[in-house]
């Protein structure tokens, strides 16, 4: 197939944009106004009351990010008039029919002009309220395709899913549709969430009882059918009835695993906010996250989320001039270039060194296997995703007039640690400057001086504990480390804490000669 300029396609078209406040549609957005400022119209549908509280959200929540300074520099002061020009702010929520559109008019109007749809929205929280999450990532999906199946000009509906909709497998997983999957029954679900919240309702509850109640039934369900956590049983959820729905509809389902800050565009390292894999530097830069657990070879599935967009929008184009059934995409890195470091990775950038003293070892040991636990189904997965499809796609871009540099999704180009160490984890500590959570101060650690150093500089191996049964337990550390390790050596109390939760682990000690706390 020839995939022709993806720049050309892109002008005069009218595109739908959900999720707009959200990590991927921001970088979408960005990279669409950038490359062709030529696309005749950008509906940008936001949650909100009425069309001014939307363009508000987006002022504040998407165009005041650094992510579009390089559009600002360009635009200057005719940035407002071309936002104007080829923006249109759509207040509405995708948990609604018809997205929650009350002027009818403009229902129309989309319905007649609309070119390509693209979903991004989505409830990430992994242990968020069950219908709350169910309203979003399934209900949302339903009444999006729906939509979508009204659109008498449209060419393509980009759906942006997970890789984890996978569930909890092994092996190699491939791009296959969810048809199915588990016996799913989208409106058993639907019954049960109503049932609960009539009955907890009934019994006079408080809103917070209701929330967590709803909670744990998200997490309950999901680990039922074989899910994680609720995130992803919606997501699978959605996805599936997408398939099911879609009819005639040229539907491509975009399946990114761990998503992380910017690659090269607009600029490296551009990270959105302190979530997901950002959250653990958070919080061993606060003094929580003393250690991992787990496995020092597993594999962990990233993805920069410019590489992420690049694949949408080919895959937009693809799917457009050809609709086809191979409409699934992995976009990640295991099977091409897997971040072979895996918890070692962790273990150089973990650390947390900002305290002398720990003098509450069980509760931080209890953190430590919270983080442990959710994070269990992303850092710790087992199973490597197949992107066949993905690089079908990646082939078609080569030696046609597609814009390979400009369009490039190609995992393989990636240096692992020199991207952590020197784009995402500066754009990590960029973000929590500006929150002031960690503002750069002098920092003490035992046998030390007082230093203003950054979060990069600082970096050094933490406290890497390890089961017996996973093999030798060590704690990678510099010898002139030994005195702040001998402070904070783990007590028999601490491990046997982690023995009830992972199994058999060994007193260690320090080896003075080896540099490593050994059994």
């Amino acid at each position: 197939m020839e995939l022709g300029s993806v720049v050309e396609f892109l002008e005069n078209k009218i595109i739908l944009v959900s999720g707009v406040t959200g990590f991927v549609a921001k970088v979408f957005i960005e990279k669409i106004l950038r490359v062709q400022p030529n696309v005749k119209k950008l509906y940008l549908l936001i949650r909100a009351a009425d069309t001014e509280s939307a363009a508000l959200r987006f002022q504040n929540e998407v165009l005041a990010k650094d992510l579009f300074n390089v559009l600002k520099e360009k635009w200057g002061t005719r940035l407002n008039s071309f936002i104007s020009e080829k923006i249109t702010f759509v207040a509405g929520d995708i948990s609604s029919e018809d997205l929650g559109l009350k002027d009818s008019n403009l229902k129309e109007e989309l319905w007649n002009e609309l070119d390509v749809m693209v979903n991004s929205a989505a409830i990430t929280k992994f242990d968020e309220r069950y219908d709350v999450a169910f309203g979003i990532n399934t209900l949302g999906a339903i009444h999006l395709v729906n939509f979508a199946k009204k659109c008498v000009k449209l060419k393509v509906f980009v759906h942006v899913s997970t890789a984890y909709v996978a569930g909890e497998r092994t092996g190699l997983i491939l791009e296959n549709p969810l048809d199915g999957a588990s016996g799913l029954d989208f409106d058993a679900e639907m019954k049960v969430i109503d049932q609960k919240l009539n009955e907890i309702k009934t019994k006079g509850a408080s809103q917070k009882e209701i929330t967590l109640v709803m909670k744990n039934l998200g997490t309950e369900r999901a680990k039922i059918h074989g899910w994680p956590n609720t995130y992803v049983f919606t997501k699978t959820m959605g996805e599936m009835i997408m398939q099911q729905s879609k009819e005639n509809l040229s539907l491509v389902i975009i399946r990114p695993t761990i998503v992380s800050g910017t690659y090269k565009e607009p600029f490296p390292g551009w990270v959105e906010d302190l979530k997901t894999i950002n959250a653990l530097f958070v919080a061993s830069a606060q003094g929580n996250l003393p250690c991992l657990v787990g496995e020092t070879k597993t594999i962990m599935d990233v993805i920069p989320v410019d590489m992420v967009v690049n694949a949408m929008i080919v895959a937009m184009v693809a799917h457009a001039k050809q609709p086809s059934d191979a409409n699934i995409y992995h976009v990640g890195s295991s099977l091409r270039n897997p971040v072979t470091l895996g918890l070692q990775l962790a273990n150089t950038v973990f650390h947390n060194f900002f305290k002398g003293v720990y003098n509450d070892l069980r509760k931080k040991v209890k953190f430590v296997m919270r983080v442990a636990e959710i994070y269990k189904p992303y850092f710790y997965f087992n199973g490597i995703f197949d992107d066949t499809n993905t690089e079908k796609l990646r082939m078609t871009t080569k030696g046609s007039r597609t814009e390979t540099d400009l369009f490039y999704f190609d995992p393989d180009s990636i240096e692992w640690r020199d991207y952590f160490m020197n784009t995402h984890i500066p754009g990590v500590e960029n973000i929590l400057q500006q929150k002031r959570a960690f503002p750069i101060t002098k920092v003490f650690r035992s046998g030390h001086v007082l230093s203003d150093k950054t979060i990069t500089e600082r970096v050094m191996p933490m406290i890497f504990i390890q089961s017996s049964r996973m093999g030798n337990t060590h704690f990678p550390v510099s010898h002139r480390d030994k005195t702040y390790f001998q402070r904070q050596l783990l007590s028999k109390m601490t491990l046997n804490v982690l023995r009830n939760q992972i199994g058999p682990a060994p007193i260690c000690r320090w080896k003075p000669m080896s540099g490593i706390y050994a059994p």
